[in-house]
C-alpha cells in the first residue's frame, strides 16, 4: 500500500510541476518580451497587466476543468455531462468576458487600452475561436492527465509482477526444503541398519545442514564456495551410506570461484538426482562433478552412470530449479540434459555474478 501511495503522489507532483512550468511561462512571457524589446520603462498596466488579465480566464477555467470537471464526471464515466459542463462552462466565461469589455468601451470611452470589441482574447480571434481554443486546452489537459496515468498503471502493473515472480520464486526456493529433508531423512533411515555410530553422524550433519537450508539460503544469492561446501557436506553424508562402491569426484578452482555467488540450493538438486538415480548396489557406479568458470560464466558439469534396474522417476527438484533459474536468468543461462546408455550429464550455465 504504502509503494502505491508513493507512486500516486509521484504522479501528482510531476503533473503538477509541469501545468505549473506551462503557466508561469505563459505570464513570464510579457515581461520578457519587454526586455527583449529593449524597451527603457516596462509598461507594467497597459501591458503586462492587461496580458495577465487577459490570461487568468484561461488559467482559472483550466483549473476548474483539472481539479473538479475531469475528477467528478470524466474520470467517473459521466463523458456525456462533461463535454456538456465545459462547453456550458466555457462559454458562459468568455460571453462574460465579452460583455464586461463592450460596458467598458461603451462607457468610459477607452479604445486604446488594447482591447477591442467582440475580442475576449489572447489574441486578435473572436470569442468564439477562443471557446475552441480554450476547448482544445481542456483536451490536452486531458491528455497530459491520462498520460501520467498510464504511466502510473504502467509501473503497478510492473510491480505486480515483480511481486508475484518474488512470490513464485520463495515458493519454489522453499519448496526444496521439505523435499531435500525427505530425501536425506531416507538415506540417514537406511544409513541405520547398517551403522548405528554412523548414523549417529550423519544426524548431526543433517543439522548443520538443515541449518544453512533454513538461514543462509534465504539470501537471494550466496558465495558459491559456501554452496560447494554444502554439496561436499552432502557428498559425504552420501560416503557413509554406499562405502567405497561409488567413485565419486568433486573438482572445482577454489581460487577461481573466490568473490562470486550463485542462487542458493541449486547444485545440490542436480547432485541428489545423480545420487538418486545413478547408484547401484549391483553395478560399478560413478558421479562426477566439475566446476569451473569459462567466458564469463559459471559451468558446472555433473554426470553419474546409468543403470537400467534403477527406476527412474520425474521429482520435484529438476522442474523446480528449472524455473528458479528461468525467473532469476531468463534467456541468459543454459541448462543442458543428456542421457546415453552409460551415463547421465547435467551442464549448467550461469552468468558470473560478485558478492555484493
Amino acid at each position: 500500500m504504502k509503494i502505491i501511495n508513493k507512486q500516486i503522489t509521484k504522479q501528482i507532483i510531476g503533473e503538477n510541476v509541469l501545468y505549473a512550468f506551462v503557466f508561469v511561462s505563459v505570464y513570464l512571457i510579457p515581461i520578457l518580451n519587454s526586455f527583449m524589446m529593449a524597451e527603457e520603462h516596462l509598461d507594467f498596466y497597459n501591458k503586462v497587466f492587461l496580458a495577465w488579465s487577459i490570461i487568468t480566464p484561461y488559467l482559472g477555467l483550466f483549473l476548474f476543468n483539472n481539479y473538479l470537471l475531469i475528477p467528478l464526471l470524466l474520470n467517473r464515466g459521466r463523458a456525456a455531462w462533461y463535454v456538456a459542463s465545459a462547453v456550458v462552462v466555457t462559454t458562459t466565461v468568455f460571453a462574460f468576458i465579452e460583455m464586461l469589455e463592450r460596458y467598458h468601451i461603451i462607457s468610459d470611452g477607452y479604445t486604446d487600452v488594447g482591447v477591442l470589441p467582440h475580442q475576449a482574447t489572447l489574441s486578435d480571434l473572436a470569442w468564439y475561436w477562443n471557446i475552441l481554443l480554450c476547448i482544445f486546452m481542456f483536451a490536452t489537459n486531458i491528455g497530459i492527465k491520462k498520460f501520467y496515468e498510464s504511466m502510473q498503471k504502467d509501473e503497478e502493473n510492473e510491480r505486480l509482477a515483480r511481486e508475484n515472480v518474488e512470490a513464485e520464486m520463495y515458493y519454489l526456493k522453499y519448496q526444496i526444503n521439505p523435499h531435500f529433508l525427505m530425501n536425506t531423512l531416507n538415506n540417514i533411515h537406511a544409513l541405520v541398519d547398517i551403522d548405528a555410530q554412523s548414523a549417529k553422524r550423519a544426524i548431526i550433519e543433517l543439522s548443520n545442514m538443515m541449518r544453512y537450508v533454513v538461514y543462509e539460503s534465504s539470501a537471494e544469492t550466496i558465495p558459491i564456495t559456501t554452496e560447494i561446501k554444502f554439496v561436499e557436506t552432502y557428498i559425504d553424508l552420501m560416503r557413509v551410506r554406499y562405502s567405497q562402491q561409488i567413485d565419486i569426484r568433486l573438482n572445482y578452482p577454489e581460487s577461481l570461484l573466490a568473490g562470486l555467488s550463485i542462487p542458493p540450493l541449486v547444485l545440490i538438486v542436480f547432485v541428489e538426482n545423480a545420487f538418486k538415480h545413478g547408484v547401484s548396489r549391483r553395478h560399478n557406479s560413478f558421479i562426477h562433478i566439475d566446476i569451473s568458470v569459462e567466458q564469463q560464466n559459471f559451468v558446472a558439469v555433473i554426470r553419474n552412470s546409468v543403470h537400467p534396474t534403477v527406476e527412474q522417476k520425474k521429482g520435484i527438484g529438476l522442474e523446480n530449479v528449472r524455473r528458479r533459474l528461468e525467473h532469476i536468468y531468463g534467456s541468459s543461462h543454459s541448462l543442458e540434459i543428456e542421457r546415453n546408455s552409460e551415463s547421465y550429464c547435467v551442464t549448467l550455465k550461469l552468468p558470473v555474478t560478485y558478492e555484493s
